[in-house]
C-alpha cells in the first residue's frame, strides 16, 4: 500500500472531550440542558452540521440549528486543543510510515481549516501531503470524491490505496471508492465496524505500521499473528476492487 488515507476524529486524534464541551456550550447558549458525553460521541462522524442537528433534537427549527451551528463553530475554534491529543502510538506510527516513503493524507468530515490547525498544533501536519475536510467538496464521506481526488493528486491507483477509520462511514467510503479499508477499534464508534466490515482491523496504529512495513523487534510476535489473521482478507478485497 502506497497511499494511506486517514480519518481524523477517532482515528488519529482523541477529540471527544473538546467536542462534547463545545456541543454542551452550544446547548447552553440555546437555553438547553447538557447532554451526556457518550450521547455526544455517538453523534460524531458526519460533520459539524449533522452533529449539531442531532444535538439540537428533532424539535429544533432550521433557524435554531443554524444559530447553534454558528455558535458551535466559533466556540470550537477557540477550544479545539484544550484536551485533544493524538491516540497512543499514532505519532510513532506516522513517523515510521513517513520515513518509509508512504504518501499520507487526511480525509475527514470535520471543517478543513480546523482539521489542519489541529494537526499542525499536535505537530503532525507535515506528515500529510493533503488534508481535506467536510467543506472541501460538495459531498462528504461516504461519497468517494475525496478518495478519488487524493488518488488523482498522488498518482497512486486504487489497488495501492488504503482508507483507515473508526466508523462505518469510513469503511463505506472505501467501498464506494473501490479501495481496501482498515478499521481501528479504539475510536468513537467501533460498534459500527461490524457492517460494513473493514478488510483489516487493528487495536493500535502501530499494528497498521507493522502490517505495512514489518514489525519492530518489540512488536514482532504479536504482529506476526495479526498479519497472518488478516492477510487473506486484504488480498481478497484488493482482488475484488481491481476486478470492478
Amino acid at each position: 500500500m502506497d497511499l494511506l488515507i486517514f480519518d481524523l476524529d477517532g482515528t488519529l486524534i482523541d477529540s471527544k472531550l473538546d467536542l462534547a464541551h463545545a456541543v454542551n456550550a452550544t446547548r447552553s447558549h440555546m437555553g438547553m440542558r447538557a447532554l451526556d458525553h457518550e450521547r455526544v460521541y455517538s453523534y460524531v462522524g458526519n460533520g459539524a452540521p449533522v452533529l449539531i442537528r442531532r444535538a439540537m433534537g428533532e424539535q429544533a427549527t432550521e433557524p435554531q440549528v443554524q444559530e447553534a451551528l454558528e455558535f458551535f463553530l466559533e466556540y470550537y475554534r477557540e477550544h479545539f486543543l484544550d484536551y485533544t491529543t493524538l491516540y497512543p502510538g499514532v505519532r510513532e506510527a506516522l513517523d515510521r510510515l513517513r520515513d518509509a516513503g508512504k504518501r499520507m493524507a487526511v480525509l475527514t468530515n470535520k471543517p478543513v481549516r480546523i482539521s489542519r490547525a489541529i494537526l499542525d498544533g499536535l505537530g503532525v501536519g507535515g506528515h500529510f501531503f493533503q488534508v481535506y475536510g467536510g467543506n472541501s467538496f460538495d459531498l462528504k464521506k461516504p461519497d468517494p470524491i475525496g478518495v478519488q481526488t487524493l488518488m488523482l493528486e498522488s498518482g497512486i491507483p486504487a489497488g495501492r490505496t488504503l482508507m483507515i477509520g473508526d466508523s462505518s462511514v469510513d469503511i463505506q467510503t472505501a467501498r464506494n471508492a473501490r479501495i481496501a479499508s482498515c478499521g481501528v477499534t479504539y475510536g468513537f464508534q467501533p460498534e459500527t465496524l461490524a457492517d460494513p466490515a473493514p478488510d483489516l482491523l487493528v487495536d493500535r496504529m502501530e499494528q497498521l505500521a507493522d502490517w505495512l512495513l514489518g514489525p519492530t523487534e518489540r512488536n514482532e510476535s504479536s504482529s506476526r499473528r495479526h498479519r497472518a489473521r488478516h492477510r487473506h482478507l486484504l488480498v481478497q478485497r484488493l482482488q475484488d476492487a481491481t476486478a470492478l
